[in-house]
C-alpha cells in the first residue's frame, strides 16, 4: 500500500541512516497492520500533490493534514491523530515584532511565507494581508530559507513543526512565535484516503479507536516533541 508523505519533522523525515520516521509515518506502520496492512510503500512528495493524489488514486493513505470541509469535498479522513497550533518562523530576535497573524495583517511591510495550498494561507489573508504579501513556497526549506535570507518577514505554518526544524538547525538565526488562541485555536488532524475507500478508512479508524490514548502511543509521540495537550483530545475523540 502508497503512503503519501512530505518531508516535514517531527510528521516526517529522514534520520542519519537515511530511514523515514517521524511521529505520522511511526504511527501509520503501528496501526495500519492492527487493520491488516503490512506491506507499506513511502512515497514522498509536496504538499500540493498530497490530496490530489490520493483523490486520483497514485496513494491510498496520506500523512496527517488539517481536516477542513473544503478538504472533505475531495477526500475522507481517519480519526483526528494530533491537534497543533500555529506558529511563525521568524529571525532571531523578530525585527518586526510580530505577535501572530493580526500583527502580519496590520503592517503593510511584512511579506509573509506559506506553503501551497496548506490552511495558514487563507488564515493570513483572514486577518488583512493582501495577495501580494503572501510568498508562495513549494516545501518547507524553501520557506524557511525565504525567511533565513530576508524575502519574507515569517513563515507562517504548524508550530511544532517549526520548533522541530530548529532543533535540528540549531545554528540558523531564526525563531518561533506562537500564534495565541484568542486569533486562531489549535486544530485537528488526520491521515486522508480516498472518498471511495470506504473499507480501508473503517479498518483503519477501528486500529485507532484501540490504539490512540495508550499509553505505547503517548510514549511514541512524545519521542517526536508532541505535548500531552497536542494528543489529548485526540484520545478523548478515541474513546
Amino acid at each position: 500500500m502508497k503512503f503519501g508523505f512530505l518531508i516535514e519533522p517531527p510528521f516526517n523525515y529522514r534520520s542519519a541512516d537515511l530511514k523515514i520516521t517521524g511521529c505520522d509515518v511511526e504511527l501509520a506502520q503501528t496501526v495500519l497492520p492492527m487493520a491488516g496492512i503490512r506491506d507499506l510503500e513511502l512515497v514522498e512528495t509536496e504538499f500540493s500533490h498530497l490530496l490530489p493524489g490520493v483523490a486520483e488514486g497514485r496513494w491510498r493513505m496520506t500523512t496527517g493534514v488539517f481536516v477542513t470541509e473544503e478538504r472533505r469535498a475531495i477526500v475522507s479522513f481517519s480519526r483526528p491523530i494530533w491537534a497543533l497550533s500555529d506558529g511563525l518562523l521568524v529571525r532571531r530576535h523578530n525585527p518586526k515584532h510580530l505577535t501572530g497573524y493580526r500583527s502580519m495583517g496590520r503592517n503593510a511591510e511584512c511579506i509573509v511565507a506559506v506553503i501551497r495550498n496548506q490552511v495558514q494561507y487563507q488564515s493570513v489573508l483572514d486577518f488583512g494581508a493582501s495577495h501580494d504579501r503572501v510568498l508562495v513556497c513549494e516545501t518547507y526549506e524553501d520557506a524557511a530559507r525565504a525567511v533565513l535570507v530576508g524575502r519574507a518577514d515569517a513563515y507562517v505554518s504548524v508550530s511544532r513543526a517549526h520548533h522541530a526544524y530548529l532543533e535540528r538547525n540549531a545554528d540558523l538565526d531564526l525563531e518561533v512565535v506562537l500564534v495565541p488562541p484568542h486569533e486562531k485555536k489549535a486544530a485537528l488532524g488526520a491521515f486522508a484516503f480516498s472518498k471511495s475507500d470506504d473499507e480501508l478508512k473503517k479498518a483503519l479508524d477501528d486500529a485507532l479507536l484501540a490504539y490512540l490514548g495508550s499509553d505505547h502511543h503517548r510514549s511514541m509521540m512524545r519521542r517526536f516533541g508532541l505535548t500531552d495537550a497536542e494528543m489529548a483530545c485526540v484520545a478523548s475523540d478515541a474513546g
